[in-house]
């Protein structure tokens, strides 16, 4: 993609102004609907734990913005991509009748408040066995190779923590050997739960195991949207012209706890202070009006809308029925052909 003219007049980067915008705003609706689940699991509101995104909006939204449902493009989120869901199409109702336990949302108020996906639409359920989902996004390419489909691609997550795990090195090796059009986004927020990556790898950069697998790797900062949005925007388009998985590594730092239980008290302070520390939504908005992106006044607008967005969800999703174990079909939907007198 050339270079683009912004609103100022002056020659920026390879990302238009209009997928910026777009990512931004979307970054703004997963930080305002995960400070109101915050809020809500603090209440207890929430049945079951909460695990936030907080720092890592603008990695996860650079991935799944580049792909394309329509096209047949499919993408596997973990607990920090509230903003990559939503880029890929996840409307906002669906994640607060989830973790509301609504009997309407995608999980019918079942199987956890993490764990929901449309895999009918190209997102499988997310698996708390983080790593395993490259695998799942294996399958479901090949499946399309199979059909004869082309011109695809697949998106997974993972953190630096699951890059430790076997079914992570399985599923890039096997990526690899078939060279699928994958692009697997790792965000090596520095922590696995309170375990530093000097304790779980010993080389410079996890970019480094891209040539040990035979893949294309990327480091980048992960707190940069524009510098995310470029890189993704390259790993796509190579994976959809036949060049293999893609492996993209973003530093940043997750700006809460593992979860909304722990306080990161384990997190030193000249971490927090290193510049990818930084907040990412800051980032980005600073650059945005450097730019002329967006300016303060169109800013409130994109604010004020996006929380009354996420504030209407929520009162809906509050007010629906939660399952009733005497009443509701309480049968896997993939196995329903498997019921007593259905044959």
């Amino acid at each position: 993609m050339p270079l683009v003219e912004n609103r100022a007049g002056t020659t920026t980067s390879s990302v238009e102004a209009s997928t910026y915008v777009e990512a931004y705003r979307i970054m703004l609706q997963g930080r305002y609907f995960e400070d109101k689940l915050g809020a809500l699991y603090r209440a207890g509101k929430v049945v079951g734990g909460v695990y936030l995104g907080r720092g890592q909006e603008a990695f996860s939204v650079s991935l799944a913005i580049q792909l394309h449902r329509e096209r047949g493009d499919v993408y596997a989120p973990l607990i920090r991509d509230q903003s990559g869901r939503a880029a890929f199409g996840e409307p906002m109702i669906d994640a607060a009748r989830t973790y509301l336990g609504s009997v309407l949302g995608p999980m019918k108020g079942r199987d956890g408040n993490i764990h929901r996906g449309r895999p009918d639409l190209g997102q499988p359920a997310m698996i708390s066995h983080l790593g395993s989902s490259l695998s799942v996004i294996n399958g479901m390419l090949m499946a399309k190779r199979f059909r004869g489909e082309t011109g695809v691609v697949g998106g997974a997550t993972a953190g630096d923590g699951a890059t430790s795990t076997g079914a992570f090195h399985e599923g890039l090796n096997q990526a690899a050997v078939e060279k699928l059009p994958i692009v697997v986004a790792v965000a090596d927020n520095q922590f696995a739960y309170s375990t530093p990556t000097s304790r779980q790898y010993a080389c410079d950069s996890l970019v480094d195991r891209a040539a040990g697998y035979g893949v294309t790797g990327y480091s980048i900062n992960g707190t940069d949207l524009s510098e995310c949005l470029e890189t993704f925007q390259k790993a796509v388009a190579a994976a959809r012209e036949g060049g293999g998985p893609q492996l993209v590594v973003g530093k940043l730092l997750r700006l809460s706890g593992h979860g909304e239980h722990d306080d990161a008290s384990y997190v030193p302070d000249e971490v927090k202070a290193d510049r990818y520390g930084k907040d990412c939504i800051q980032v980005a908005r600073t650059r945005g009006l450097a730019e002329a992106f967006f300016s303060e006044s169109e800013l409130e607008v994109m604010e004020s809308e996006t929380l009354e967005m996420v504030e209407e969800s929520f009162s809906r999703a509050q007010s629906e029925n939660a399952p009733d174990p005497a009443k509701d079909d309480w049968c896997a939907l993939s196995t329903r052909s498997l019921m007593e007198g259905t044959h």
